[in-house]
């Protein structure tokens, strides 16, 4: 079952059911707020996040009230967007991305702050510890670097003759600049040489994969960042333009073009963070809540894309795929 055939069964009560009856109604109605990196998401995609949050027993316009603020990927208008909320006071700030996250910390030392996702908070200065948060930050973490590496292995694999793979970040994201030294040391302990392009707009895009290409990268690595995310489409189409293999961490990228992705689910990701919002909503405090890490990862190829490429996609990568996009 896909992500969206499985959130809406959620949201038909076929799988909520069970769970909404074991929820004890909230009485009063609750506000958070939402701060995200990027663009608003589309109306069928925040009925599939918020799914989990229903089936916990909160609605949003019924016991939850739920302020959203989006940055469009402006790094520079985090921080009085999250003020914004303190000054709403909200009860807790959802964070979605490294960069939202910081501005939440910078902004408050009180209201609970639940990381909605986040590259290694412990790298990117977040949190002291995952086991022991502390202060008011929790929440779900992507692994980081490890997951980096094992990717870039993937890519390594499908592509045997690789050896210059381009790497795109967003200077606007802390974490890049925490973890390019380990970031470097893992592309070189595969072989790999590493190019890597900061862009801060999406008007940046193109003349990186141009950049790219003129010094002769041979694939392309597209770590998970809402700014890469919400310009999926023009990030690929200059992709394939420029015949660049991309390996890329969310699964949609593969829909827009990319050849392969291995990351954690979003299921997953959606099911954690309204569990820690619930169970904060409920009088628990983000100290006492360790950050929790994926459990599942997926394996998604694109033979559409391999194909236009000209590749051929060893039967033992596609013995191991959850998923193959034909």
């Amino acid at each position: 079952m896909d992500r969206r055939a499985f959130f809406g069964a959620v949201a038909a009560g076929v799988i909520a059911a069970p769970l909404a009856a074991s929820a004890q109604p909230a009485t009063t109605v609750r506000r958070i707020g939402v701060l995200s990196n990027g663009a608003p998401e589309t109306p069928a995609v925040r009925v599939e996040s918020e799914a989990p949050l229903r089936a916990l027993g909160w609605v949003d316009g019924k016991n939850l009230v739920v302020e959203r603020r989006y940055s469009n990927g402006r790094a520079e208008l985090l921080r009085p967007l999250a003020e914004e909320l303190v000054r709403l006071k909200v009860e807790i700030i959802v964070t979605w991305g490294t960069a939202a996250t910081l501005a939440a910390k910078n902004a408050t030392t009180t209201i609970p702050i639940v990381i909605g996702t986040a590259a290694d908070p412990v790298r990117a200065g977040l949190v002291t510890s995952l086991s022991r948060p502390g202060g008011n930050i929790t929440g779900f973490s992507t692994v980081g670097v490890e997951l980096d590496a094992k990717g870039l292995a993937l890519l390594r694999e499908l592509l045997p003759g690789l050896q210059r793979v381009g790497v795109l970040e967003n200077s606007a994201n802390p974490y890049y600049r925490a973890v390019r030294k380990e970031l470097d040391q893992a592309c070189r302990s595969l072989g790999l040489q590493p190019i890597i392009i900061e862009v801060a707009a999406v008007g940046e895009l193109e003349n990186a994969i141009v950049e790219m290409a003129r010094r002769r990268a041979q694939a392309l690595y597209v770590p998970g960042d809402k700014l890469f995310y919400d310009n999926r489409v023009p990030l690929m189409r200059v992709a394939l333009r420029y015949a660049l293999p991309t390996l890329a961490t969310d699964k949609e990228l593969l829909e827009a073009g990319a050849l392969v992705s291995y990351a954690h689910t979003y299921a997953e990701q959606d099911q954690r963070y309204a569990a820690f919002v619930d169970r904060i909503l409920r009088g628990a405090k983000p100290a006492d809540l360790p950050i929790e890490q994926p459990t599942k990862f997926e394996l998604v190829i694109n033979l559409k894309t391999a194909k236009a490429l000209g590749l051929t996609i060893p039967q033992s990568v596609l013995l191991r795929a959850d998923e193959v996009i034909q």
